[in-house]
């Protein structure tokens, strides 16, 4: 896929500054399921028209994408037709002026990384990012906070660095990987400096009661979290 041109992503950007626009999209990449035009326009209070109208809108610009299926439990003769349902967009977007290309860097970086070796070093590093990142977040906790609040500033962390975290029981999972074209390439060493990075978080933020594990999700980040007991994980970094 050829590369968009900065106008072009300025165009797409410039859709967000209608404010009933720019809540539904809002709205719509909160979820973690396809939204439909009532539903949306229920969570941002307008009309089914005018949500209609903008989601569409919102799809035209490449911020949002479609599919249609029927409602569980309705098929066949008789159950109508699918619905369009609204979701975020497969391709990411971003901006800057002017305009910048980390990823090229990222890429001679990545592959540069061969050996067991330089992915051990690649894995220290990530930890030691991740440490730092939870240490500012158990600081920011305040002290001897409760451990709703430790998930609380998890997600913080999290949503303030492109993952997208959502609460669903007892996980938190991550609805968007901020590395996902290195990880296209790269996924054994990318993915495994992912879960370093957020064991670090955690051994930062001391939240011993949620894990980092290894749960690779199509269209979404490799990590998850498990919010229970005291990990195994946990309970040994304790006892060492």
């Amino acid at each position: 896929m050829a590369a968009m041109s900065s106008r072009d992503t300025l165009a797409r950007l410039a859709s967000l500054a209608e404010p009933a626009r720019r809540a539904l999209y809002e709205f719509v990449i909160r979820q973690d399921h396809e939204v439909s035009r009532d539903e949306a326009a229920k969570g941002v209070k307008i009309t089914r028209a005018l949500s209609a109208f903008h989601l569409d809108r919102l799809v035209d610009d490449g911020l949002l994408d479609t599919i249609y299926r029927r409602p569980e439990g309705r098929s066949g003769p008789g159950a109508g037709r699918p619905s369009k349902l609204y979701k975020r967009s497969a391709e990411p977007l971003e901006f800057t002026a002017p305009p910048q290309n980390y990823g090229l860097i990222a890429r001679v970086l990545t592959s540069s990384i061969g050996d067991a070796r330089g992915k051990e070093a690649a894995d220290r590093a990530a930890h030691e990012r991740g440490l730092a990142i939870g240490t500012e977040a158990r600081r920011r906790a305040g002290k001897a906070p409760a451990d709703t609040a430790l998930i609380r500033k998890l997600s913080e962390v999290l949503r303030e660095n492109g993952f997208a975290p959502m609460r669903k029981g007892n996980e938190l999972r991550l609805r968007n990987c901020p590395f996902d074209a290195l990880a296209n390439d790269y996924r054994d060493l990318v993915c495994g400096m992912n879960l370093a990075m957020q064991r670090g978080v955690l051994e930062g933020l001391r939240a011993r009661k949620i894990e980092a594990i290894f749960q690779p999700t199509p269209g979404a980040c490799c990590v998850a979290f498990k919010v229970g007991p005291a990990s195994r994980r946990a309970r040994s970094l304790t006892a060492s």
